[in-house]
């Protein structure tokens, strides 16, 4: 379904409201809330027909066949949805939904961010809608917590917002998931990275190096943590940690842990870090965290220093160096009476790769630079870059022309990676890696 129809008059768009508006009260009037939710969708409808049919006749409102079914269809949004939005809900190609209000509803679809026309009757109809999704995955929202960060029952992840933080009122954004998890192949037609390059990827799982996964919001750092998992072995017990659950392994060895806020009472916190700390007495081959940011990098390092080579996780950076600066400041809020030396040490010792994604003017994600720690000079962290992706222009299109390039350098790693069983050939990192015109 498209997300811009032709928007109605705001008169019409007002009558619109009243008259869904009195369809859902007169339902309420016949069924209870509880009498609803125990009914599915079309024992509902039949509810729901003859309602309209009495209002309309009573009122002698114009509503002709197929504003009646789009009516009804509506309404069983407000009921079991989430009002408004579900019409974008079932638009696949959208992967973000942000509520700015209720007269400013925008989507990002293949990576572009456009308004729809879609909206909310006022303020008042948000909340409701927030309140439900609070609600039914057991979280609160109001004054004294008025930021909820949650999980919808399709995988979706949702941050709400309501006053006194925000100032326009409620506001929301959904992070979509496809239903269908990219494959490897999927990846390489977009031109997220090469086959050369995720040939090297996939020979460094394979050999239990430790990466970093970098970038910023929406460059596609879970993606490529999904990707990424594919190669880990069956036989492997992997532990995920995440805030938010949004990993989608494949493993069948795998245990998923997620963080709880604190309760009404202002207890009952379970932080990454308490995860991490847990983890590390499951017997786990690999632990994978979702993202790290904060205290909980402390022990994700000390865990990859410690016999539990192969472990990954992301982190928010605008370059594969700046993760570093990012993952020391983050290790110093666990403990800041350790010298920065150390930091870099542990560092350096604890990850192996980089691999920096990003998100392009064009909408397009891809892979655009993998670097190695190659160790310490003079207190300072040596990276080597390994692969980048050099821009070389705009098409008329807009679309962003460039190619990934070896940057003739040879990793230390290449070694462990081929005793590993994995075959490389050594002018992968030499060679400019063609993308499709």
């Amino acid at each position: 379904m498209g997300t811009r129809a032709t928007p109605r008059p705001a008169a019409g768009a007002d009558r619109w409201f009243g008259i869904k508006t009195r369809i859902h009260a007169k339902l309420l009037t016949i069924l209870t809330p509880e009498q609803l939710r125990s009914l599915n969708k079309d024992g509902v409808r039949e509810q729901l027909g003859v309602s309209i049919e009495r209002i309309v006749r009573d009122e002698g409102i114009p509503l002709n066949a197929g504003e009646r079914d789009r009516l009804i269809e509506e309404v069983l949004d407000e009921v079991f949805g989430l009002g408004p939005l579900e019409a974008l809900m079932k638009d696949m190609t959208i992967s973000d939904i942000m509520v700015n209000g209720p007269d400013s509803i925008y989507v990002e679809r293949f990576g572009k961010v456009v308004e729809t026309s879609v909206r909310f009757k006022d303020t008042a109809h948000v909340r409701t809608i927030v309140d439900r999704i609070v609600s039914n995955i057991g979280r609160r929202i109001d004054d004294s917590s008025p930021i909820v960060d949650a999980r919808l029952g399709d995988g979706s992840r949702v941050c709400a917002v309501i006053p006194p933080i925000s100032l326009n009122g409620p506001v929301m954004s959904i992070r979509r998931f496809g239903k269908r998890l990219l494959t490897v192949d999927d990846l390489i037609r977009l031109d997220t990275f090469t086959p050369g390059i995720i040939d090297f990827l996939a020979g460094a799982v394979k050999a239990r190096l430790n990466i970093v996964v970098s970038g910023g919001s929406g460059s596609g750092k879970t993606t490529m943590l999904n990707t990424l998992s594919r190669f880990i072995r069956e036989e492997e017990r992997v532990v995920t940690i995440e805030d938010t659950a949004e990993l989608q392994m494949q493993q069948e060895h795998l245990v998923r842990l997620e963080t709880r806020p604190i309760n009404i009472e202002g207890a009952g916190a379970i932080t990454q870090r308490d995860l991490v700390i847990n983890a590390l007495r499951m017997r786990p081959d690999r632990i994978i965290i979702g993202e790290c940011r904060g205290a909980e990098a402390m022990d994700m390092m000390q865990a990859m220093n410690t016999g539990h080579d192969g472990s990954m996780t992301t982190t928010h950076a605008n370059t594969g160096r700046d993760a570093f600066s990012r993952l020391e400041t983050m290790v110093m809020m666990a403990s800041s009476s350790i010298p920065d030396r150390v930091i870099r040490q542990m560092l350096a010792s604890a990850v192996n790769l980089v691999v920096h994604c990003a998100r392009l003017t064009d909408g397009t994600r891809k892979v655009v630079s993998i670097s190695e720690v190659a160790g310490m000079e003079n207190d300072e962290l040596i990276i080597k870059d390994i692969f980048l992706f050099e821009r070389e222009g705009i098409s008329p299109g807009g679309r962003v022309l460039g190619h990934f390039r070896g940057q003739k350098y040879k990793p230390v790693c290449a070694d462990r990676i081929r005793s590993y069983g994995v075959k490389l050939d050594d002018s992968i990192y030499d060679e400019v890696h063609e993308v499709k015109d």
